[in-house]
């Protein structure tokens, strides 16, 4: 198994930060990594995800949401072709910090027969993504208004549940 990972402080409340990640409508306005995602913020509900690398073609995939902690977690799975090929876990983790703020712990755990080859030509490429994202959400968390946006889709509960394989990266492990 390998990870990417990222993290960033931010000088916004958890709630503040959950409400951007889980308004998938608003991706296209301020994330430069992830311009879109389609799909319901719920358990167990399939999304369709575009991610957008410098100096690689954007790439399209249709991950299962397996585990919505409200103000604390986001993670989906999926895979490349066939399971066992590629495949990862995308997790967006919320921890309080001091002064009321948040550390976004963002990242993505690999395997698969294919990781290596893979993780050589965009492993790189993604971790920039991963930065680039974490910058614009930190930005439009610490302007944003105390009313934070509602998220689409409902909370569900529970916490991980069955899914696909796979994901997207960024720091080397």
């Amino acid at each position: 198994m390998r990870e990417l990972r990222s993290e960033i402080e931010i000088d916004a409340p958890p709630a503040r930060v959950w409400a951007i990640l889980t308004d998938f409508d608003a991706y296209p306005g301020w994330n430069p990594f992830m311009t879109s995602i389609e799909g319901q913020a719920s358990q167990g509900a399939k999304l369709s995800v575009r991610l957008e690398l410098p100096g690689v073609r954007a790439m399209s995939f249709a991950p299962t949401l397996i585990a919505l902690q409200p103000d604390r977690e986001l993670r989906w799975r999926g895979r490349l072709l066939v399971p066992g090929v590629f495949g990862g876990e995308h997790i967006f983790e919320l921890h309080p910090a001091g002064g009321g703020g948040t550390r976004l712990v963002h990242r993505e755990e690999f395997g698969g027969v294919l990781v290596a080859p893979l993780l050589r030509m965009v492993g790189a490429k993604t971790l920039l993504g991963f930065e680039a994202m974490n910058a614009a959400l930190k930005a439009r968390a610490e302007s944003a208004p105390d009313a934070a946006p509602t998220p689409r889709g409902g909370t569900a509960e529970g916490e991980e549940g069955d899914g696909d394989a796979d994901g997207g990266g960024a720091r080397p492990a």
